[in-house]
């Protein structure tokens, strides 16, 4: 069973999932009606990406007879300057999540959760992921900041990411 504290905070974890999923779809439709296409699919799908994670939390609670408290999602930001300022909130906002997703761990571990924290070594693996990605996407788009075509170029290489549904999901029965 879980302990009321952790119920409580994986439910806040879900509903920072669900935002970051709406923060990276404005990320996604500011990069559309500015022409990066590519930009705009690469935000699509890390939109997908998020929604998974709040999916692999709800089947988690689920799992464990806990109720999933779904709360309302909070405005998110709706323009950026550039393409690299997005990269930068990613960054910026990614480092938080790892931050919320190490206190559940941290709450797990007090709680001598074994069940939880053997969940939670996933997310934890997928931070570390997330935070590279956006560092490398920092990268590609400083070094292209002040060339058109290269940006071009980058723009089509982002056009081509596709999403693959998260390994928790994948090998669930659902």
């Amino acid at each position: 069973m879980l302990s009321e504290r952790l119920h409580t905070a994986i439910n806040e974890q879900i509903n920072a999932e669900l935002w970051s999923a709406y923060l990276y779809l404005s990320m996604s439709m500011d990069a559309e009606a500015k022409g990066y296409k590519g930009v705009a699919n690469w935000f699509y799908v890390q939109w997908l990406e998020e929604q998974d994670h709040a999916h692999i939390l709800m089947n988690y609670l689920n799992s464990r007879d806990a109720k999933v408290c779904l709360k309302p999602i909070a405005e998110v930001r709706t323009e950026w300057e550039s393409v690299q300022e997005m990269f930068r909130e990613t960054l910026r906002h990614e480092k938080v999540v790892t931050g919320l997703i190490n206190n559940l761990a941290a709450i797990a571990a007090e709680d001598r959760d074994f069940a939880s924290s053997n969940m939670l070594v996933w997310f934890i693996d997928e931070q570390i992921e997330e935070e590279e990605s956006a560092r490398d996407m920092i990268f590609a788009s400083e070094a292209v900041e002040s060339d058109k075509y290269g940006m071009y170029q980058l723009d089509k290489e982002l056009a081509g990411r596709v999403y693959t549904q998260a390994s928790p999901l994948a090998t669930s029965a659902e």
